[in-house]
Order: structure tokens, then sequence, then C-alpha cells
């Protein structure tokens, strides 16, 4: 899952994009409205964290383009103004949801996750494949009862290919989905990662690679 956080107050946003990553998404983070409208024309997010009153291009400015351009990305509006006429507002803006700051930390994570699952196709919580059991929800990855200990990026890497039913998924898609956009594509990291999963996997070997073409579960 990919977020952007579009917040002016550096502290704030890079407290909020730490969290978020530590929580398992990959996140970008931008101080004005302007190189958030720039980032959401190079990469398909899933959700943005969207500050109120950026400046350059205003929060609300970046809410209407979105809409009007018909982005799937889905809108969190974070604001300062939490009155009833503030809320409604911004959700007749085209925010999908709304938070007012100050707020707690794992209500931003549940409201991301929301949705998340809202611009995903429906998926179960619980998600299973040969043995392979994984809760989407708790966070929690197991093989035939044993815990598999994954890192979020690891996590995030395994959902992706449980996602996929079976589907190649290439290095570079879980290289957009998985990471943010400092990732270098010519690290190896989807390749590091990947060896880091099949060895906590086990065996028998669950991941297959098809030369040219991708990864398969």
């Amino acid at each position: 899952m990919r977020v952007l956080v579009a917040e002016d107050e550096r502290v704030l946003a890079g407290l909020v994009a730490t969290g978020l990553r530590r929580a398992g998404f990959a996140v970008d983070a931008v101080h004005d409205g302007e190189d958030a409208l720039e980032r959401l024309g190079l990469y398909a997010y899933d959700v943005i964290v969207l500050d109120r009153d950026l400046p350059r291009v205003h929060g609300d400015e970046v809410a209407r383009r979105l809409v009007a351009g018909g982005s799937r990305t889905r809108v969190l509006m974070l604001t300062a103004a939490t009155a009833v006429e503030d809320r409604v507002e911004g959700l007749d803006l085209g925010a999908d949801d709304y938070l007012g700051k100050p707020f707690e930390f794992p209500e931003l994570v549940s409201r991301v996750r929301a949705l998340r699952r809202r611009s995903a196709r429906p998926l179960p919580p619980l998600l299973e494949r040969g043995g392979l059991r994984m809760d989407t929800v708790r966070r929690t990855a197991v093989r035939d009862g044993r815990d598999l200990g994954l890192s979020p990026k690891e996590f995030s890497v395994l959902q992706i290919l449980l996602e996929a039913d079976g589907a190649a998924v290439s290095a570079e898609e879980l290289l957009e989905r998985a990471w943010d956009a400092h990732a270098d594509p010519f690290t190896g990291a989807v390749r590091v990662c990947m060896s880091k999963l099949r060895a906590k996997l086990g065996e028998p070997g669950m991941i297959r690679t098809v030369q040219g073409v991708g990864y398969v579960l």
C-alpha cells in the first residue's frame, strides 16, 4: 500500500511518515500542494493524508483536482479546524475522510487502512494458501502454525503475492507498491527482500521465480 503525506509542518510530516512506514506502508512526504500534485501525477497512491492548509496550492484545491481528474486515490484530510461545518465542507470538496488535529496515531493508521480497503478490490481479512495464513488486520503471518516474524516490508510483499492469487507479480510492480519513491530500482531491493522472505517461509519453498516475468506464490 502506497501513501502520500502532504503536510507543511515538517516535524509532524516526518512523524506521520515514519509511523506509517512502521505500520507497513510505503510512504512519501511533501510539504506543499504543488509538490503533492506533482507526485500524484507520477505515482498511483492508494491514499493521500492531506493537510488542508497547504502553501502554494491549498489542500482544498488538491482535493478538487483529484476528484475532477477521476483519481482513485482516497483522501484523508487533516486540519486543525474541527467544527462541524469545516468537516462538512472538507467532505463536500471530495475528501473520503476527515481527521482533526491533534489526533491519536492508531486512529490515523486505522483510517488509512480503511480507505485502502475501499479503493482496492474486496479481499477477506484472512488470506490463505498452502498452509500459509495471513491476518491483514492483526498483521500476523503463520505457516503451518509457525509465526514467520516478518518485517513490515516482508509482510507487504507477501501480502501482494497472496492477493495475486497465483498470478505472477513483477519486480517492478512490487517496487511500485511496497517501496517509496526514493527506492532505487537498480539496488536489488526486491531480490534481497525476496531472499529473506523465502528463508522465513522455509521448506518446501513457496515462492517461484518466473524468469523475465516475476514471482509467483
